[in-house]
């Protein structure tokens, strides 16, 4: 009733998304357009409004590949840690591995090169190998590898790796540009390991290959290495190499591969006619920080202004939407309440009755339980004797007197144990006198040969306790004296007395001769844990063959 009464006024409200997934289209085309273009300001704004519509359509496979492509706009405007963090981002909508986590992983490691977190970059690279479902691509990550490998001065680890990759029968389907870039890095890291001449072939021959193909973003890589080789043997074919790359940086407008080239012309020669270059170096450095920054900035502020424009608009729907239900509310809440109120009633007296029920149930089980155990008691060990008694009267005569003597005394006994039962199952004082009464109950089992301890029993606060739980108390102790008695053959018997501001705790320990716990039902000992269910109290029992008894009550006051 509660559901048709809040759900019965609502409507369902049909959004055409058709005009928003055409814009969310329109505008990630154009954002793809622009970063081919190097407009990386307005891509990247192009590509974070796509998102939020792509959001509002909930297209998880647009959003993942959106914040990929904004990671790498990030990260080749040196925002490393933008990128780490929007690539991150992407994660949440890929549940299964595939290209595009392979993807992000390796974007990761890339950041985390740049940052010179060399053994995390490993890490991502790794992981984007793993997601990688096609065999080729993975060339790209563990070609990444080799190169952290050499920035780690790590060469034979490098040789290695480019080596096994170059063996396989896969590098063969590598494109040109790929091959060409793993054989410049393998030259290079044979030439920092001590094999010169091997390496300046392979670093020559990549060379080639690419000037060949027009490749040149990659020659610049090979011209440097190059430089780097002549640095120590050839410093004019040093200086060679480092003004080609130099040149082709400042053409592609490669800001990274200008400086690293002015390093090593700076570095070959310290004359007057080289101060020039350290001061462009020092030029250029300065202008690609400030260049740098100035993009973290308009990412953040794009990002944060996206963010600030999406949380208005939520929070003008979700004020419309709750005016809507305070209206609806207000219909229905009087309804509502009535029937909580009823629903509640009519709980409450379920649960009532049902306590009480349960409690006199439980009461009933131990009254009968405990007529029973008494019944049999009776016929067991009382009826068999009267009987006896009654057959010796008939056979013998009663006239001499001995026959008299000895049919008293048999009376006698009977009488004895009549008395025994009768108190066992008598009205328990829980008045002042309940510990006097207990300690009489308990010593009666007290012999010759069996020692009863009774510790802290005066400690405890029996005023406030409820007289049905000092009864439940007295009896589940007496019946544990009467199971000890009949079956645990002990000789010593500790009863320890505990109390605490929520319960009493009862420690029974005898040293008898114990049995197997599955056999409690046979000792007598479910009427003991029918009476603490009724008070809501615990017993545990720990016993063993050969190893005693033992019991632990907790009553709660």
């Amino acid at each position: 009733m509660l559901l048709f009464l809040s759900c019965q006024e609502k409507k369902t409200v049909n959004i055409n998304t058709e005009p928003i997934q055409k814009e969310a289209f329109s505008l990630r085309n154009k954002a793809i357009e622009n970063r081919a273009k190097q407009n990386f300001n307005t891509a990247f704004y192009q590509f974070n409004k796509s998102k939020q519509l792509f959001e509002t359509l909930k297209d998880s496979a647009n959003i993942g590949y959106i914040l990929i492509e904004m990671a790498f706009i990030q990260q080749v405007n040196g925002d490393y840690y933008g990128s780490k963090e929007t690539v991150t981002e992407a994660l949440a909508y890929y549940k299964k591995k595939n290209t595009y986590t392979s993807s992000i992983n390796n974007t990761l490691g890339v950041a985390d090169k740049e940052l010179s977190l060399y053994d995390d970059a490993i890490f991502y690279y790794k992981e984007s190998i793993k997601d990688e479902p096609d065999l080729v691509a993975k060339y790209t990550p563990l070609s990444n590898i080799a190169t952290v490998y050499i920035y780690q001065k790590k060469y034979d680890k490098a040789i290695i790796l480019i080596e096994s990759i170059l063996s396989e029968k896969l590098s063969k389907k590598l494109t040109p540009q790929a091959l060409s870039t793993m054989q410049d890095n393998l030259g290079y890291a044979y030439f920092k390991d001590g094999m010169d001449e091997k390496g300046l072939a392979l670093m020559k021959e990549a060379l080639q290959t690419r000037n060949n193909l027009k490749e040149t973003y990659g020659s610049i890589e090979s011209y440097l290495h190059l430089a780097d080789y002549y640095a120590k043997k050839d410093l004019q074919k040093s200086d060679e190499n480092a003004f080609a790359a130099y040149n082709i940086a400042t053409k592609l407008n490669s800001i990274d591969e200008r400086l690293e080239a002015l390093q090593i012309i700076i570095s070959n020669n310290h004359s007057a006619s080289h101060s020039k270059y350290v001061q462009h170096y020092f030029t250029l450095n300065d202008s690609i920080i400030k260049i740098r920054n100035n993009f973290k900035n308009k990412f953040a502020k794009i990002k944060y202004d996206s963010k600030k424009e999406k949380d208005e608009n939520a929070k003008l729907r979700l004020e419309k939407a709750e005016n809507l239900l305070s209206l609806q509310r207000a219909k229905y809440l009087r309804i509502v309440f009535v029937i909580v109120l009823v629903f509640l009633t009519i709980l409450i007296t379920i649960l009532i009755r049902y306590y009480k029920n349960k409690n006199k149930a439980i009461e009933f089980k131990t009254s009968y339980n405990t007529e029973t155990r008494i019944a049999k008691k009776i016929h067991d060990e009382l009826a068999n004797d009267v009987y006896q008694v009654i057959a010796f009267a008939e056979s013998h005569p009663l006239a001499t007197e001995s026959t008299k003597e000895n049919l008293l005394q048999k009376l006698d006994d009977i009488y004895g144990r009549v008395r025994g039962i009768s108190k066992e199952n008598n009205r328990i004082d829980t008045g002042i006198d309940f510990t006097k009464s207990m300690k009489e109950m308990l010593s009666v089992y007290n012999t010759n040969e069996r020692n009863i301890i009774i510790t802290n029993l005066e400690n405890i606060d029996w005023e406030s306790i409820d007289d049905t739980k000092k009864i439940t108390i007295s009896r589940i102790l007496q019946e544990l004296m009467v199971n000890m008695k009949k079956h645990s053959m002990a000789n010593l018997v500790l009863i320890k007395f505990e109390s605490d501001p929520k319960s009493i705790v009862i420690h029974y320990t005898d040293n008898g001769k114990g049995f197997e716990k599955s056999k409690i039902a046979k000792n007598g000992l479910l009427n003991i844990e029918t009476r603490i269910q009724a008070v809501k109290g615990t017993i545990d029992f720990d016993t063993a063959p050969d190893k005693g008894f033992k019991a632990k009550i907790i009553m709660p006051k």
